[in-house]
């Protein structure tokens, strides 16, 4: 396929010119390539061609939670909002804590992911032995739930801790909020509310205090034993002064929701908002835009996590946490552009490069000549109206119902063929596990 006078936005240039692909990788880019024989033209003028979205963080609930979402569906919608390339994580059921289980998930997905795919390893407890035997390239990191998680994944024994941050060879990404701190603030709530607390208290059962205590011990474990940490989704301006711009072991990202939303979701969306960590105040939403264009933030993924309508309907005690975003995460932060707030050349450093060299990713996260053609074409004249109708999550609902964006996305290529023509999913999954060094 050749595409023809796109503009291309990758490397921190805008340039118009054509890209011509053969097989899964870009071929040539050039001001003017003339078809080759039995070659399909594609006229993208007026259009921006950017590298394909890289999610380093998503929980697409497979194996176990068919009702909320499998590999199938959520890369469905991944391929749908531009992000060809995604990393899951491990609290599914059964949870991957055995390298056995880790090889069965990615076996699993072979032939159903429409995007290419990585997945965690998940820390316990009680498994510290099958993290050292880790090997590069068997899972794109550990995952460690530091506060926020249930049953064996929530790793609370210090020893255990400074085990892992020692000895752990692969990237460490961790999930940073103090559970001491928070069980103790939900019982006040209960004792005012009783089980019906309201969804704006959220954001102070999990404050600022909450979360800077977790992270701020994952980066002093870090910096002690030389760990690669990279701590996930920050919510909080005090959380910032932690990260160093330039540093390339210890980093952090920030999670689209937490970029684009603040308190005034839990009003409009009520436990529909309700998110670990919590969506917090305007002030902290500024200072995450801060510091993604500073490069204190290194990049930005969802937190994908979808829930059942029917689930997050439920009391605050039992409603669950996570919200489903892949399908208009970057269509949100080109919202972001339009508004003044990011420019989009670091929307791209963001999303796509910046993981690709964080995780070490093999010819992905660029358009450059001889990568593999991930690729997502950008229509900035044409609207995206989100409708239930157009998702293609399985829980089957979105916080923007009702809302548009201002772009729109026209395609999406996947190792160099199409997997989103701008009105659906085409073609039979072709994702292919992604490779590191």
């Amino acid at each position: 396929m050749l595409i023809s006078q796109a503009k291309i936005v990758s490397e921190g240039k805008v340039v118009e010119a054509d890209v011509l692909v053969k097989g899964q990788h870009i071929d040539r880019i050039a001001p003017f390539i003339a078809a080759p024989p039995r070659t399909k033209v594609l006229d993208a003028k007026g259009k921006l061609l950017l590298p394909g979205v890289i999610d380093d963080q998503v929980h697409f609930r497979d194996p176990g939670f068919p009702a909320k979402g499998d590999i199938a569906s959520e890369s469905a919608a991944a391929v749908a909002g531009g992000t060809t390339s995604f990393m899951d994580m491990p609290n599914t059921d059964p949870k991957t804590v055995t390298r056995e289980l880790l090889k069965a998930k990615y076996a699993s997905a072979d032939k159903r992911a429409y995007a290419n795919y990585a997945f965690y390893f998940g820390a316990t407890n009680d498994n510290l032995e099958e993290i050292k035997a880790l090997r590069q390239g068997e899972a794109c990191g550990v995952k460690v739930f530091m506060g926020a998680s249930t049953g064996n994944m929530l790793v609370d024994d210090p020893a255990t801790l400074e085990n892992i941050f020692r000895h752990c060879p692969l990237l460490v990404a961790t999930h940073c909020e103090d559970t001491p701190t928070i069980r103790a603030l939900e019982a006040a709530a209960r004792e005012k509310y009783g089980e019906d607390v309201p969804a704006a208290e959220h954001a102070g059962i999990r404050p600022v205090e909450c979360c800077w205590k977790s992270s701020s011990l994952a980066v002093s474990l870090a910096r002690k034993h030389g760990a690669n940490l990279h701590v996930l989704h920050l919510s909080t301006a005090k959380e910032l002064e932690l990260f160093t711009p330039g540093d390339a072991r210890i980093t952090a990202e920030a999670c689209v929701h937490h970029l684009f939303m603040n308190e005034s979701a839990y009003r409009k969306l009520g436990h529909r908002a309700k998110c670990n960590p919590s969506i917090k105040t305007e002030a902290d939403r500024k200072a995450l835009v801060e510091a993604v264009k500073s490069g204190r933030i290194t990049l930005i993924a969802t937190d994908h996590a979808p829930h059942t309508a029917e689930e997050k309907a439920q009391s605050y005690f039992k409603a669950p946490s996570g919200l489903p975003l892949i399908q208009h995460s970057l269509l949100m932060m080109l919202e972001l552009v339009a508004r003044g707030e990011l420019d989009l050349k670091t929307v791209v450093q963001r999303m796509c490069h910046a993981p690709a060299q964080r995780f070490g990713v093999t010819d992905r996260g660029y358009v450059r000549e001889g990568a593999y053609a991930d690729l997502v074409l950008v229509d900035p004249k044409t609207p995206t109206a989100v409708t239930r109708e157009s998702l293609l999550y399985r829980c089957g609902w979105s916080p923007f119902e009702g809302q548009e964006f201002s772009h729109s996305i026209a395609s999406t290529w996947v190792n160099g063929e199409i997997a989103w023509d701008g009105r659906q999913v085409v073609h039979k999954p072709h994702g292919k596990r992604l490779e590191f060094p």
